[in-house]
């Protein structure tokens, strides 16, 4: 029976979030602050779109690329918002980022191509990677998971990789990329043959005034796939809707994969994401506030209580150290679920770099995480 499944499939295992959160669901008590979830309603104006999308039946195939109508507003919202210049035929619809970037590796990788993924990362990168019979190549980041520029110069001198993974705001770190980090990242494309994916899924939750892609760059835009979505901007995690921005060359490719994969994304979700793009940027900035309070918030209680921790300036993540207790992330995420009744996620989930780490979600309400924090606290004093 082994025989019957792939090699490549055997050789993942189920993300590691899932993984703790299986764990999670049989202590009913206990707070979570583990899955990438905002606690927001989707707005009442996409709900209402996508409830005249029905009426009107606008619930057929749409083409392959996804509406006219929402790819041009993509353009004009990347444009305005980023200073990144796609045009609409250079932008496809996806379920959610996650099928926008299995399609985009499928289109890229040859078994043995050399693949460049950050440590710690969102796990997805290398479990895809693996799947297509790519080789996985770490590229470990400093302390306060910046990228450290000469390992990684290192590192592309000696394996020549295909492809490099950039994942800002990062999950799980909250990291962003800093005007330094594009620049020499530039420098890099422009001399080495590689191919960027940059994961910008979280890129509508960045608090930092000014905002920094690779894909900002017209000169190499040949070498760039942009990957994003609206499951965290809109809080439209269920609905599955993301998209890919690329060069016609390497779209028409991605475009393959995607035709047959799933023909194209669900029709009344990009109705709705066309009327949110349009008229409910208000909410997303609202909410991207809110969680500046509950990072504030979440980062003050974790250094009173002697955490080592790098302050978020993105996404809704926080990743403090707790090498210092002796522990493996397993071990300290076991010990705070069946003691303090609080989930986590053990560091260990995103990659070799992750270990000595935990990963704590600030999506759900104050009142969720002032006890979840007290209970933390009380674990840690005993």
């Amino acid at each position: 029976m082994k025989n019957m499944v792939s090699e490549n499939v055997q050789n993942i295992e189920i993300s590691g979030i899932r993984k703790f959160y299986n764990k999670v669901v049989k202590v009913p008590e206990a707070v979570s602050l583990t899955l990438g979830q905002p606690d927001f309603n989707v707005p009442d104006k996409i709900k209402k779109a996508m409830i005249n999308a029905i009426m009107d039946n606008k619930t057929t195939y749409t083409s392959n690329a996804g509406i006219i109508e929402l790819r041009c507003e993509i353009s004009k919202y990347l444009r305005d918002e980023f200073n990144i210049n796609y045009n609409e035929e250079e932008i496809c619809l996806t379920v959610g980022g996650s099928q926008g970037l299995l399609s985009t590796f499928t289109a890229l990788i040859n078994k043995g191509d050399k693949v460049l993924i950050p440590t710690p990362a969102y796990p997805a990168y290398e479990s895809c990677v693996k799947i297509l019979g790519g080789e996985v190549l770490n590229y470990k980041l400093n302390d306060d998971f910046s990228i450290n520029h000469e390992k990684l110069y290192e590192i592309i001198m000696k394996e020549n990789p295909k492809i490099m993974v950039l994942s800002y705001p990062c999950n799980p770190t909250g990291a962003i990329l800093t005007k330094d980090d594009k620049e020499k990242i530039y420098s890099l494309i422009k001399e080495k043959d590689i191919v960027v994916v940059t994961d910008e899924i979280y890129s509508s939750l960045c608090f930092e005034k000014e905002y920094y892609s690779i894909a900002q760059y017209k000169d190499i835009k040949e070498k760039i796939v942009l990957v994003s979505g609206f499951s965290k901007m809109f809080s439209m995690t269920g609905l599955r809707l993301g998209y890919v921005c690329a060069d016609s060359k390497l779209m028409n490719n991605i475009m393959k994969v995607h035709q047959y994969n799933v023909s194209c994304a669900p029709s009344i979700v990009q109705w709705g994401a066309y009327e949110g793009i349009r008229s409910c940027l208000g909410d997303v900035e609202y909410m991207k506030n809110e969680f500046i309070k509950r990072r504030d918030y979440v980062y003050k209680r974790l250094i009173e209580m002697g955490f080592e921790v790098n302050l978020p300036k993105g996404a809704f993540y926080i990743f403090p150290c707790i090498k210092k207790f002796n522990m493996t992330s397993d071990e300290f995420c076991e010990k705070l679920l069946n003691e303090a009744k609080v989930a986590v996620v053990p560091g260990s989930a995103f990659g070799k770099g992750g270990e000595g780490y935990l990963r704590i979600s600030y999506c759900c309400s104050m009142e969720e995480l002032k006890e979840a924090l007290n209970r933390i606290e009380n674990c840690i004093k005993k």
